[in-house]
């Protein structure tokens, strides 16, 4: 089993435009639900029926990754966010001004 273990880091994932695809694709989606329609008669007498269902399924799926996605890119900015003020808070502290005074009592 060992000549299966990847040998190397895995690369760090790919940040995009995310909200922006999801929203793009279930309109999409949506689309091809209302063009194909008109012609509901058309695919059931072929049997392709699922066609149009395919559609629909996925632009409700759609909706439910756009909630997703936004939920998910509000908690990056909210985390970066902390970050930067973490980090702006610890540059404005002078050295050893967090360390409490037992600490120096002891040397």
């Amino acid at each position: 089993m060992a000549k299966w273990t990847p040998r190397h880091e895995a690369p760090e994932p790919l940040e995009g435009p995310v909200v922006a695809t999801i929203t793009g694709g279930t309109i999409l989606w949506f689309v091809l639900f209302l063009v194909q329609l008109p012609f509901y008669g058309w695919f059931d007498e072929r049997g392709l029926i699922w066609w149009v269902w395919t559609c629909l399924a996925g632009a409700g799926l759609g909706c439910i990754g756009i909630w997703y996605v936004r939920g998910r890119d509000a908690a990056l900015k909210r985390h970066a966010a902390e970050q930067a003020t973490e980090h702006a808070a610890g540059a404005e502290q002078p050295p050893g001004a967090g360390q409490s005074p037992k600490a120096d009592a002891g040397s």
